[in-house]
């Protein structure tokens, strides 16, 4: 990966986990934290997304709302974890 999609990975889990965050109320983990959430929730939405046979064209678009479905699902799996 170059220099480009390094950046392009950060500003799309950027915006990710700063989507997420604000969906599930009480989450925000920082920049740096939403960064991370937003890049772990686009490879755990890469994960499941295939499995169950949703998939959609490419683009910038695509990959803010499909990390951000990841993203969710990570925020809400860790705030029930934090409960147990």
């Amino acid at each position: 990966m170059g220099l480009g999609g390094l950046i392009a990975m950060l500003i799309v889990g950027g915006v990710a986990g700063w989507l997420a965050g604000t969906i599930v109320k009480g989450q925000g983990f920082g920049l740096g934290g939403n960064v991370v959430i937003g890049i772990v929730g686009a490879v755990l939405a890469g994960f499941i997304f295939p499995r169950m046979g949703v998939g959609a064209g490419g683009g910038i678009v695509w990959s803010i709302i499909h990390a951000t479905i990841g993203a969710v699902i990570l925020l809400v799996l860790i705030r029930v974890i934090k409960r147990a």
